[in-house]
C-alpha cells in the first residue's frame, strides 16, 4: 500500500495552486485596462468594480447561510432514540 498523500493534498501542490488563481483572479482584473466595457449604470464602469461585487456577494450569501443555519438547526440528538 502506498503511503504517498494525493497530490491535491501536498502542500506544495496548495501553494501552487493559490499562486496560480490569484495569478488569474488578478490578470482578469488587469484586464479591464484593456478590454472596452459597457456599464448600463455609472458604478459598474468603475475599475474593478465586478471583482468586489462577486466578492462582497459571495461574503454576504455565507453570512446569511451562517445566520439562516442558526435559525434553523436541530440539536444533534434529533433524531436519538429517547427525545
Amino acid at each position: 500500500m502506498s503511503t504517498e498523500k494525493h497530490w491535491l493534498v501536498r502542500p506544495e501542490t496548495i501553494r501552487l495552486l493559490w499562486r496560480v488563481f490569484i495569478a488569474v483572479l488578478a490578470l482578469t482584473v488587469a484586464a479591464e485596462l484593456v478590454v472596452h466595457l459597457h456599464p448600463h449604470f455609472g458604478f459598474d464602469g468603475w475599475f474593478g468594480f465586478h471583482a468586489w461585487y462577486g466578492f462582497l456577494t459571495c461574503a454576504a450569501m455565507i453570512v446569511f447561510a451562517k445566520g439562516l443555519g442558526l435559525l434553523i438547526k436541530r440539536p444533534d440528538t434529533y433524531y436519538g432514540e429517547d427525545r
